[in-house]
């Protein structure tokens, strides 16, 4: 039997971690401040876009071609299709320029071989009729991605996790770090009990700098809009017509999901968000509404005036470059962060797992040099976060 592990946070990368190092020999307790989806969580919404789209990036798109095969795998594993393959539509309001996200995603993936399905205004009015042909100019369908029902996704999860041997308590709030000889040996929690293990994987997600305080140049919490709209008739914007989609992402942020199959359609913004504190109470700016309506008046002009039928504020845990952070803390021995989602971790769910085991192992893994500890400098990497 390997030494203990204790994984804080029961979101994505608590989960797949927790999963990965059970699965190797570990003993792991996993802690969640709530309850598992925790409602205030990232991972915890109705539908999260999974795509290997991500401009020239060759391990992005590595990653992500990855992810696709092991959500499959989960789908027949699971007996249940969360994953839905409905395909990836990608438009911009006119040419796709060299060096645009748009662009450069189409042309590396057609130069590796994969068959894209190029649209222009005549095929939006023939395929897609919920577009705006006339505001939207050229772009892409990439059918190998999708969407998966991410709440949903999180519970399965949680439920592996028990059936494998982990030990997962929820409703244990952080209090303070126990620091012994210099080493990380757990945490005490609010009510002043003490969890101890040889390894202390932080995947706290939003609230990784207010229990890490060290690390506030590099991680930060920021809001993101989202609403949920109900249709007259949601048969219409389902797939094949009304796929997961992006306009103008690499320069407006919007993105957003079929109807489910409740008959929700889910809009969101990826922008630069309001850097916020993730305890804090989560509190939709004024106007919010009314921006996302004019956006659907532009491009989906029959949904602008179906009724909302909820809204969130979705917390990214941001670092300073778009890119995770999964690696040792240098200065804690002891403990392990794997945080940094930037509003794009969520699609490499099925791949976590393994690079947080071999981080903590120290076995090599080629990915997981982007993800070491480094110092904020640089500029940030927009390709990488572009549609959560």
């Amino acid at each position: 039997m390997k030494p203990a592990a204790l994984v804080l946070g029961g979101g994505a990368f608590g989960l797949a971690s927790a999963l990965e190092l059970r699965s190797r020999g570990w003993k792991v307790t996993l802690l969640d401040a709530g309850t598992i989806p925790h409602p205030d969580a990232a991972s915890t919404d109705i539908s999260k876009v999974v795509r290997m789209d991500y401009g020239r990036d060759a391990q992005y798109t590595a990653m992500g071609l990855l992810s696709l095969r092991r959500w499959r795998q989960w789908n027949e594993q699971w007996g249940e299709n969360l994953y839905h393959e409905d395909g990836f539509l990608i438009m911009t309001g006119g040419p796709m320029q060299e060096g645009s996200f748009e662009r450069e995603s189409h042309d590396f993936l057609a130069g590796q071989g994969h068959v894209l399905e190029t649209k222009n205004p005549e095929d939006l009015r023939r395929h897609h009729p919920q577009w705006n042909a006339e505001r939207c100019f050229s772009g892409y369908l990439n059918p190998q991605g999708g969407w998966a029902e991410s709440g949903r996704v999180v519970m399965r999860l949680k439920e592996q996790a028990l059936k494998a041997g982990v030990r997962v308590h929820e409703a244990v709030r952080f209090g303070s770090w126990l620091m012994e000889h210099g080493r990380m040996a757990g945490m005490r929690d609010a009510g002043g009990a003490e969890w101890r293990a040889d390894i202390t994987v932080a995947a706290m997600g939003a609230w990784t700098t207010e229990h890490l305080p060290w690390l506030g140049d590099r991680l930060w919490a920021t809001a993101q809009p989202v609403f949920h709209f109900r249709p007259e008739d949601p048969g219409a914007w389902r797939a094949p017509q009304f796929p997961v989609w992006a306009a103008d992402i690499g320069t407006t942020g919007w993105y957003g999901f079929p109807a489910n199959a409740q008959g929700v359609v889910k809009v969101a913004n990826h922008g630069s968000g309001r850097r916020v504190r993730a305890s804090e109470a989560r509190v939709m700016p004024e106007g919010e509404e009314g921006r996302f309506r004019s956006f659907l008046r532009r491009t989906f002009p029959a949904l602008a005036e179906a009724p909302a039928a909820a809204s969130r504020i979705c917390l990214y845990g941001d670092s300073f470059d778009g890119h995770f952070f999964i690696d040792h803390d240098p200065e804690h021995p002891g403990l392990f962060v794997a945080a940094g989602d930037s509003g794009h971790a969520f699609k490499f769910t099925p791949v976590l797992g393994e690079l947080v085991a071999d981080g903590v192992e120290g076995r090599p893994n080629p990915w997981l040099a982007r993800f070491a500890w480094r110092e904020a400098a640089g500029r940030g990497a927009e390709s990488a976060r572009a549609t959560g």
